[in-house]
């Protein structure tokens, strides 16, 4: 049903620094953790090297950009410039790299615009962006500082959001304080109230 108008949240991303990594494994990193979100081709591609796709329901997005950078920022000094674009998807031919609509008009804009910034969101109401991109430029001042055992300790936390402290130490072979403060330096609570904020305020959108 290729013509189908849904409301859909395009995710358009690059991975920085990516001639510079450590290990060549960030690729199957970032690809494992797109594949999380849907088909491959369908719902997300990775193109051009170090540039990602990624559609999926507006409630999660959030969610999924701070994942992906927990996945990419494990292998030192990889980040991910993100964009997350809401609006109407009006075509999908299959192929998430071919679907066009507002959101991915919007994604796609502000990624041209991004610069120094390395998140964004651009849903073209400005009561609903402002609020949200000031919150999200404060989160980037812990995000910007995560090391790799940090980003690790975040991605098990938003993967297994069920999981005790213990259980990511058990998990990563780490002792719970090690835990407790590789979340306290991740801003991890305070990133958690901002994607709260983030569902909330769909909701009134």
């Amino acid at each position: 049903d290729a013509l189908m108008i849904r409301s859909g949240t395009q995710v358009t991303g690059d991975i920085i620094n990516s001639q510079q990594a450590s290990s060549p494994n960030w690729l199957k990193a970032l690809r494992s953790c797109l594949a999380l979100y849907g088909e491959e081709t369908k719902s997300w591609e990775v193109y051009r090297g170090d540039s990602f796709q990624l559609s999926l329901k507006a409630e999660e997005a959030l969610k999924a950009v701070m994942h992906i950078k927990s996945c990419v920022r494990q292998f030192t000094p990889l980040d991910a410039r993100v964009v997350l674009g809401l609006g109407e998807e009006d075509f999908h031919p299959g192929r998430v790299l071919e679907a066009n609509g507002s959101a991915y008009v919007r994604s796609g804009n502000a990624f041209e615009g991004l610069k120094k910034n390395k998140l964004l969101l651009a849903s073209g109401n400005k009561a609903f962006d402002q609020p949200l991109n000031i919150m999200l430029q404060l989160a980037q001042l812990s995000i910007n500082s995560w090391t790799s055992t940090v980003a690790a300790v975040v991605e098990q936390a938003i993967l297994h959001p069920e999981w005790k402290q213990i259980d990511i130490a058990k998990h990563l072979n780490k002792s719970q304080s090690n835990i407790s403060e590789a979340l306290k330096r991740a801003g991890f609570d305070e990133i958690l109230m901002v994607e709260e904020f983030y569902r909330k305020a769909l909701q009134q959108l």
